[in-house]
């Protein structure tokens, strides 16, 4: 089973979806290194793809899992989502994506490609509706 972690970030009411190369939007993510937390690969993948800081709100945790093809075999991934509060709205992307971003719920949950990453949206944002953010 392959694993990553990534974060719904949002910034001033808005969330950040990246535009990946094979034609999807989703949040940034990654796979998880040896002898890193779920908590360092999200914060170091979003760093790495959008070139922006930020700060994990405790609490939310959502793990989603799905299979995809690799090389002819059926991979198992797990993705685990935390939600972080950009330290900018400025993003430098990475040569992995060609595009993003920064959408009000609505239309994040519009524009969001997978159902699960659009579950996982709606909990992020009741999740931050019911902690003051």
């Amino acid at each position: 089973m392959e694993r990553s972690a990534g974060i719904v970030v949002f910034h001033d009411n808005k969330y950040l979806l990246l535009h990946y190369e094979a034609g999807h939007w989703d949040f940034p993510k990654g796979h998880v290194e040896k002898d890193e937390s779920d908590e360092q690969a999200a914060l170091r993948e979003v760093e790495e793809e959008a070139g922006i800081g930020a700060d994990i709100i405790p609490g939310f945790e959502e793990k989603i899992g799905y299979f995809y093809k690799r090389e002819g075999k059926l991979i198992r991934k797990e993705v685990v989502f935390f939600v972080g509060k950009a330290k900018s709205s400025t993003v430098k992307l990475s040569y992995e994506h060609i595009g993003f971003e920064w959408l009000p719920f609505k239309e994040a949950i519009n524009q969001l490609t997978y159902k699960n990453a659009k579950e996982v949206l709606s909990k992020a944002d009741a999740f931050l509706k019911n902690h003051g953010q």
